[in-house]
């Protein structure tokens, strides 16, 4: 597989220029968000309610607005969306530096909710560029890679976030991140590439923006087959996930700070934090380069792939909730988010593979909006739990648990839509 991603790189001019972009602006989120959490529970004294909004504004926005920004990324150059989000989020991210105080805590929710806005432009554009950028039988390798460089990003950027803000402060974070995005801007308009989308149409008017036709032409596409409406699904499963965005923050500071000496017990706690994200990008790293040489093109394998990802999801929530120690609890979240991680690359590999590319847009947009309302309900609930005095242990297993769900309906779709397709 190593192999396969290096002359990908080498040979596919535009997807290595959008994977060098997605280097810049991934690492500098994962800085961020950590900066984002630990800045949200010192200033409202640990609530845990203020990280789940928090999430929220970072993902459902993007649920809400699947209808539009699917339609526009089929109707304009998805080159010149991506572009335009990344700008945008360039001057969003500065405005998280007028947040000091508990009384300005409030501007990181409206900023939040900005910045998801353009990412739910940015990434049905990225995803649905890919099979414009690189031949057919690459999909596939194309997919993985990007996944295992969100996962490094997540799992260095996390590790690097967590050092950085205690050594040079929050604001070098911020700045860095917003910095980051102004790159991936600048390599993503370097990329040159035919988008036959959008060519022969009619220039796009106001009234384009409240018209449902496209949408509803949409829906009728991916229900007219079942494996592509079944496939949609799938980040919606991965979704229930998104509790981690609360709970691995509220496990390093409350039950594994990282504890070194000399350094004071609120900072062992930004570590604690620091290390069990980093542990969720380790995980999702080693979660493609584990399957994907086994699944290679087999559209068979990615399907059954799907199943036992979901099994690992489960088993790694299910064994963080009774974990004794740190070095347990990185193991298990290593194990649910290579689960979860697969899930993702396969899904996207077979949406591409299903998918005309008129479509792609508005598939993308839904594919995207049903896991970030998984994410958003999953994260918001776990944290008034919290709140309310659940033990975060067995919020843990209890997502474990819920986690069986998508797993078994994954089950009975394989046997419903079996001997359909290749």
């Amino acid at each position: 597989m190593l192999s396969r991603y290096f002359h990908l790189l080498r040979t596919q001019r535009n997807f290595r220029l959008l994977w060098a972009a997605q280097c810049v602006s991934e690492m500098g989120d994962w800085f961020y968000s950590l900066s984002v959490y630990h800045l949200l529970l010192e200033l409202t004294g640990g609530k845990a309610q203020a990280v789940g909004l928090a999430v929220v504004l970072q993902v459902l926005p993007q649920t809400l607005l699947a209808p539009t920004t699917g339609v526009l990324n089929d109707r304009l150059s998805r080159k010149a969306i991506m572009i335009g989000a990344d700008v945008a989020r360039f001057f969003i991210v500065l405005g998280m530096l007028l947040v000091r105080t508990p009384a300005m805590v409030w501007l990181v929710y409206p900023l939040l909710l900005l910045e998801t806005v353009a990412a739910s432009f940015f990434e049905p554009g990225r995803s649905g560029v890919i099979p414009n950028i690189v031949p057919r039988d690459e999909i596939l390798t194309a997919n993985s890679l990007s996944s295992i460089t969100w996962s490094f990003c997540l799992a260095t950027g996390a590790a690097l976030g967590g050092l950085v803000a205690v050594k040079f402060g929050r604001d070098a974070v911020f700045l860095l991140n917003a910095l980051s995005f102004l790159g991936s801007a600048w390599l993503i308009h370097r990329m040159r590439f035919a988008e036959p989308h959008a060519q022969g149409l009619p220039p796009l008017q106001v009234r384009d923006l409240v018209d449902f036709r496209p949408v509803l032409e949409g829906a009728r596409y991916i229900r007219a087959t079942p494996r592509l409406f079944i496939t949609v699904f799938v980040k919606g499963g991965i979704g229930l996930l998104g509790a981690n965005n609360v709970l691995l923050p509220i496990f390093g500071e409350r039950i594994f700070p990282l504890k070194i000496a000399g350094v004071d017990p609120h900072r062992s706690a930004m570590l604690g934090m620091s290390l069990l994200m980093a542990a969720r990008g380790a995980g999702a790293l080693l979660g493609p380069l584990a399957t994907g040489r086994w699944a290679g093109n087999r559209q068979s394998r990615l399907r059954v792939g799907i199943f036992f990802g979901f099994l690992c999801g489960s088993a790694g929530y299910l064994w963080l909730g009774s974990s004794g120690g740190l070095a347990v609890a990185v193991l298990a979240v290593v194990l649910a988010h290579a689960g979860s991680s697969s899930n993702w690359v396969f899904s996207t590999t077979l949406l591409q593979l299903y998918t005309e590319d008129r479509f792609r847009g508005r598939v993308f947009a839904a594919d995207y909006g049903l896991c970030m309302l998984g994410i958003s309900a999953s994260s918001y609930l776990a944290s008034v739990a919290i709140d309310l005095g659940v033990p975060v242990r067995t919020l843990a297993v209890a997502i474990g648990v819920v986690m069986l769900a998508p797993a078994a309906v994954w089950a009975i779709a394989l046997r419903v839509t079996k001997g359909k397709g290749s």
